[in-house]
């Protein structure tokens, strides 16, 4: 009697090394183990094209997929190399979050969005030093978990409301990284116009603080994300978003985290802190549009850039304000009317 082999069985075989087409020679497959054997197929036919082996990533699935996709399709892509690659990835970053110590206990959180209205997230109660691909969970855009084994993280519902508000945020990721959440928890953005590459990859806004995994949390994060790809949570934490990748978004956490730090220390050296100019940030803003990220900067006077109030050490506008316009005022009328009082207080005495 031939065995039967599900797309679990594949994946376990692909994840060893192993040949899935030699293991599928004499077994009956099912629908979703099929899929996953084209799926590999498709992926070692890249590799061979791009001449870089085995190890090319695998390709995304052809046509869109939805939260109203028969389960059986949503089940082969969830169990597809494909599919397996991104949780591979969010592991990796929930690894290197752990590492720096942005998250502590089981806090943080991820996901890539999949489809129209579907994303792959991170498990509740799992620390992020220790995720594993097995660990993840597709949920539709309504927070209903669709697969994994484990359950969804109790914080989706803020990644999703980011994600329907931004469509362009194909991942999402949240930590507490210690430097930049003294800021949340000052309820402050960081000062501006220090360092360039925060000013490039990074826009800060601050949301006031609701409860973790609530809607109104969710909600006022995500009417930021139109002008903010680095978003602090009041008493809480960061939580960023990439159009482009999941380690572009934890990209952002590195980068907001090692530039509090900077600047907590340089207000400790007692010196003052120099600030970029005008022209010079109208250059960082540049090269920030061309590469497709959000600021709320865009459009404005050099002058404007580097304004700053209460912490921020920033630099004042250098154009100096228009006086105000003073109805009816005529220089010369008013010295001949100066003149003649004069004269007839001259007379007067």
């Amino acid at each position: 009697m031939s065995n039967v082999l599900t797309a679990r069985d594949l994946e376990e075989i692909i994840a060893k090394g192993g040949d899935p087409n030699a293991a599928a020679k004499d077994a009956v497959l099912t629908p979703s183990a099929r899929d996953t054997l084209r799926d590999y197929a498709n992926a070692q036919r890249k590799a061979v094209r791009a001449g870089s082996g085995e190890n090319a990533a695998p390709t995304a699935p052809t046509g869109p997929l939805n939260s109203k996709s028969p389960k059986a399709e949503l089940e082969a892509f969830f169990n597809s190399p494909y599919a397996h690659s991104l949780k591979e990835q969010i592991c990796e970053m929930g690894h290197r979050l752990w590492k720096r110590a942005y998250v502590d206990g089981n806090g943080g959180n991820m996901a890539i969005r999949v489809g129209d209205d579907i994303a792959i997230c991170t498990p509740t109660l799992v620390s992020k030093g220790s995720l594993k691909p097995s660990d993840m969970c597709l949920v539709d855009f309504e927070g209903n978990q669709l697969l994994g084994t484990k359950k969804r993280t109790s914080e989706i519902l803020m990644h999703l409301q980011m994600m329907k508000r931004q469509p362009k945020a194909v991942a999402t990721c949240h930590c507490h990284p210690p430097y930049a959440t003294a800021f949340a928890v000052a309820n402050i953005a960081p000062p501006t116009c220090m360092l360039p590459e925060y000013e490039v990859f990074c826009s800060v806004g601050v949301a006031p603080y609701r409860t973790p995994g609530s809607p109104d949390m969710g909600k006022l994060v995500a009417e930021l994300t139109d002008q903010y790809n680095t978003i602090l949570m009041a008493n809480h934490g960061v939580v960023t978003w990439s159009h482009n990748n999941i380690e572009e978004a934890y990209w952002r956490m590195e980068i907001i985290e090692a530039y509090c730090r900077t600047i907590v220390v340089a207000g400790q050296l007692g010196k003052p802190i120099n600030t970029f100019s005008g022209p010079q940030m109208k250059e960082l803003l540049n090269i920030k549009q061309s590469l497709g990220f959000v600021d709320p900067r865009f459009g404005m006077k050099e002058c404007e850039l580097c304004d700053s109030d209460e912490w921020r050490p920033g630099a004042s506008c250098a154009i100096p304000p228009k006086p105000e316009a003073t109805v009816g005022y005529d220089e010369e009328a008013e010295k001949t009317v100066q003149a003649i009082t004069d004269q007839i207080l001259s007379q007067m005495k």
